[in-house]
């Protein structure tokens, strides 16, 4: 088996609790609202949310993929940090068996109230296969694609995900 790592971070000037919320602990109910035309919903098949929870996404209709599951197998709400695995779904290929995440948001250190969000990925292949990863980068690019649309919202509705 090997192993591909790839590291991706942006900025955002949304706080670390709020993107945490929607993108992590929400997101079955937030994301398919916000991206109807690419998912058509996210169902919670195991679990309540926490560790070993595992959500199924369902892409939408014309889209490249029907489905994923993912199963989360760390969860610090305090520092904003989370392990997932992606387990199942047409997503992988014949080379892919899985693939684990991390994603952290972290405080914007330059004294804004935004954040950086960290996201680490190991795409775990079959024996004697090699990634694509011109594929890879592709995928990455549209999952940042759905963190900035999230953004977006959070920062055009200010009362969102957040505890005041």
């Amino acid at each position: 088996m090997g192993v591909t790592i790839f590291k991706q971070e942006f900025a955002s000037l949304v706080p670390p609790k709020r993107m945490f919320k929607a993108l992590i602990l929400d997101s079955h109910n937030l994301i398919h609202k916000l991206m109807p035309q690419a998912i058509e919903s996210i169902e919670i098949l195991q679990g309540e949310g926490g560790v070993g929870t595992i959500k199924q996404i369902n892409f939408a209709k014309g889209t490249r993929y029907s489905y994923m599951k993912h199963r989360i197998d760390s969860l610090d709400v305090e520092n904003f940090k989370c392990k997932y695995t992606l387990i199942e779904g047409d997503v992988l290929s014949k080379e892919i068996e899985y693939i684990d995440y991390e994603v952290e948001f972290e405080k914007d250190l330059s004294g804004g109230l935004g954040c950086v969000c960290k996201m680490r990925s190991e795409y775990h292949t079959f024996q004697g296969f090699e990634i694509n990863e011109e594929e890879i980068r592709t995928g990455k690019n549209r999952a940042i694609g759905m963190y900035k649309v999230v953004e977006a919202y959070l920062f055009e509705n200010p009362a969102a995900y957040d505890d005041h």
